[in-house]
């Protein structure tokens, strides 16, 4: 999933993302004008659309960091459902359906052994 050699360190989400996480105004403003910050930092409307739509292999397929990818999530969610039904985990497992069905198989396997 994730490489951080990946990452556009001249992608204006990146930017954005870096910024937004440690501003409180730009992060109050983030579920009600996300538009509106996005064009102040020049996203394209590309980048936008994958931000907007929460799709994490877009994200990380234009070279947003991997790091900023839960961390964007968590603008949208926030942060108190961090469990394997959050809403976060499940954009990565449709961002991802094949490598979560391997990681499902291999919990699977693994709680068959101890039980």
């Amino acid at each position: 999933m994730g490489n951080v050699e990946r990452c556009d360190r001249t992608l204006p989400l990146n930017e954005m993302i870096y910024h937004v996480r440690r501003d409180a105004t730009l992060r109050a403003r983030w579920l009600t004008d996300l538009e509106g910050i996005a064009r102040e930092f020049g996203l394209a409307r590309e980048e936008y659309e994958a931000l907007r739509d929460k799709d994490v292999r877009r994200l990380m397929d234009m070279g947003v960091h991997q790091y900023y990818i839960p961390q964007i999530l968590r603008l949208f969610f926030g942060a108190a459902q961090n469990t394997n039904s959050s809403p976060a985990l499940e954009y990565y497992k449709r961002a991802y359906p094949a490598e979560t069905a391997r990681a499902l198989a291999l919990q699977a396997r693994l709680e068959g052994r101890r039980g």
